[in-house]
């Protein structure tokens, strides 16, 4: 399992259209697409070294916060992001989700 330490941030890579976070040197990263005003969460990918350590639940928090700065709503395609949204209806409660365009 992938220790995190506190230099561990995620990092909005806009012009790529994805949140990454590095540790130990492995990248996880939240592939989204803004839409108007939708912020599209497409795809999480978390190497198997990092799993486990609540990685991808670190990348859905900062598409909430990024959604949350940015007056968007979250529309979770990745059914990762999707379920862990489920999971936490405190950071749900901070952002307008779009739970019915999420199962296009």
């Amino acid at each position: 399992m992938g220790e995190m330490n506190d230099s561990s941030e995620v990092v909005d890579v806009t012009d790529e259209g994805r949140f990454e976070l590095k540790a130990d040197g492995h990248t996880a990263e939240l592939v989204y697409q803004v839409e108007g005003t939708d912020l599209v969460l497409v795809h999480t990918e978390v190497p198997r070294a990092l799993e486990g350590g609540g990685v991808g639940g670190r990348l859905v928090r900062a598409a909430v916060d990024r959604a949350e700065r940015g007056g968007l709503t979250i529309v979770p395609l990745c059914p990762f992001a999707r379920g862990w949204l489920q999971r936490h209806p405190d950071e749900v409660a901070r952002v307008p989700v779009d739970w019915e365009l999420g199962r296009r």
